[in-house]
Parts: C-alpha cells; structure tokens; sequence
C-alpha cells in the first residue's frame, strides 16, 4: 500500500514567519517557498521542519537562491518560481506548478498540470488573506488545499 507525501507550500514571507505558518506545515515531508523570502533566517527555519527548496522572488536579494526549481517528489515534477519573470514552463514539463507574486492563493487544474499559489504568508497585504498551501501527492496524483491562518 502506497502512502501520500504531504507537501507544504509558502510564499511572500517578507521577512515574517509566523508562528500559526509553522504549525500549518508541520508534519510535511517538503516544503516549497516560491518567493519573497526576504528574510536570512525564514529557509532554515522551515528547514527544522522539513528539507525545503526556496526560489528568488521581485524582492529578494539572496543571490544563492536560484529563480526556479524543479523538483521531483512522490513521481511528481515539481516546479517552482516566483511568477515574477517570464518562464518557459511547459518546456520544463511539469505536473505541479507553484508560484507566489500575487499574495491571492489560488488552486487551480489546468489539464493534467496543477497550479498552487499559496498567497501570502507573511504580512497581511491589502483585504488578502493570510495563507499557506499543502499538496497530497498519492498514487501518482496530487490534491492541494489552502488553509487560511487566523491572525490579526
């Protein structure tokens, strides 16, 4: 019997890690940050809770962090950029792709590729909430779920 592979996802941190986002990606066996990290301590962080694959996004001046990843988990290609720059996804034939840039989280299937923004898991921009993301990756296929953090 297969098991899943829980995937957490986050994005436009801007230098805050919140407490409730921590708790929101526990018990994952990745993580992914598409950008705006913003912040030296943010990656490793999240690392104490899982390996985690981070990108550059329009703010970050990290010159080690590259402008996408991709990556392959549970059979998946895992593709992951900020949304910032344009980017030749389809040459890099992915199942799952995961940006950031917009801080509106957003699941969405296109075809056979499904599409994660997480929004914004750092301060709160505008009336958007305050989100991260989790991705199932069972049996070949993959289920992502947005869970909105209850902070003020």
């Amino acid at each position: 019997m297969e098991s899943s592979i829980e995937v957490g996802v986050i994005s436009d941190t801007h230098g805050r890690l919140r407490a409730e986002a921590i708790l929101a990606l526990e018990g994952c066996a990745v993580i992914f940050h598409a950008g705006d990290v913003c912040g030296d301590s943010i990656l490793p962080q999240l690392s104490e809770i899982a390996p985690c694959h981070g990108v550059a996004g329009n703010c970050d001046d990290d010159e080690s962090l590259p402008l996408s990843s991709l990556q392959v988990i549970g059979g998946l290609r895992i593709l992951t950029h900020h949304g910032h720059l344009p980017l030749d996804e389809r040459a890099l034939r992915p199942d799952i792709i995961i940006t950031g840039h917009t801080h509106i989280p957003k699941i969405e299937q296109e075809g056979a590729v499904l599409r994660v923004n997480p929004g914004s898991a750092g301060p709160r921009r505008f009336n958007l909430p305050v989100t991260v993301a989790r991705i199932t990756v069972r049996h070949g296929g993959a289920v992502a779920r947005l869970i909105h953090l209850d902070v003020t």
